[in-house]
């Protein structure tokens, strides 16, 4: 999908990787709007929606359609966490918390596929001889298939969106509409960045080559190149300086 000239949603494009991806979007000549909860440091086409929320989101897509034009990528970075001991001492994880994470990091990206998908179904697709009408870009998380200990409700939303990713992308094919999720390792967020004790440390000597969290800017990288690049498709793609997750210990959560 060629970026110059299309038309780009950025859902959870307020903070992040989101903001950095979006800028970066825009900078290539997309047509970019964020939907988010709120605006952040985004200075472009904004329009406040829960993922969650399937009557929010399909307000604030038709809000940005004015903005951006025909919807051609749909990249979402949403996501919220519910961390800790599922049982037994010191237990602080909740059915409703689960729930929540459930709902925002797997349901949200259903509703946005589905939303950005029916839109992308109805415009008319490229001129060459693919027939390419759009690419719908997720962000799941190494922690999907390996979740550290604690991590039980987040790696369960996110092992949701890995397992759509492939039916999705069936369905879709018949319509020119790729889906693709990418799983990055530990980046340089501003929420990552500015956490500090035991854990955090253990989680940034994982990384082997570089030896170092990423940068959203190599997010970014890894998004373009997705979008641009049409035998991307079906796949959940790592994006983790060969990362791999070990247990854990419930020591991180005690106190």
């Amino acid at each position: 999908m060629r970026i110059e000239g299309s038309g780009i949603i950025v859902a959870g494009g307020g903070s992040g990787l989101g903001l950095v991806t979006a800028q970066a979007l825009r900078d290539a000549g997309g047509r970019v709007g964020v939907l988010d909860m709120t605006r952040g440091d985004w200075d472009g086409a904004f329009a406040e929606a829960d993922v969650a929320d399937e009557a929010a989101v399909a307000r604030a897509i038709e809000a940005l359609a004015p903005a951006i034009g025909t919807l051609r990528v749909l990249l979402n970075t949403t996501g919220t966490g519910h961390s800790g001991i599922s049982a037994g001492p010191g237990r602080t994880v909740t059915a409703a918390g689960f729930r929540r994470v459930l709902e925002v990091n797997t349901l949200g990206s259903f509703i946005l596929t589905q939303a950005a998908a029916e839109r992308m179904i109805a415009a008319d697709a490229d001129a060459d001889e693919d027939g390419e009408r759009g690419v719908i870009v997720h962000t799941s998380s190494i922690v999907a298939t390996e979740g550290q200990i604690g991590t039980a409700a987040y790696a369960a939303s996110k092992g949701g969106i890995d397992a759509m990713t492939l039916p999705l992308a069936r369905e879709f094919a018949r319509h020119g509409i790729r889906v693709v999720t990418i799983a990055p390792g530990i980046f340089e967020t501003p929420m990552f960045a500015n956490a500090r004790g035991p854990m955090v440390d253990w989680l940034r000597d994982q990384v082997q080559y570089p030896a170092r969290p990423g940068h959203a800017a190599e997010f970014a990288e890894g998004v373009r190149a997705v979008v641009e690049n049409r035998m991307f498709n079906g796949s959940v793609i790592r994006l983790d300086g060969a990362y791999r997750v070990p247990p854990g210990s419930t020591d991180f959560w005690d106190g």
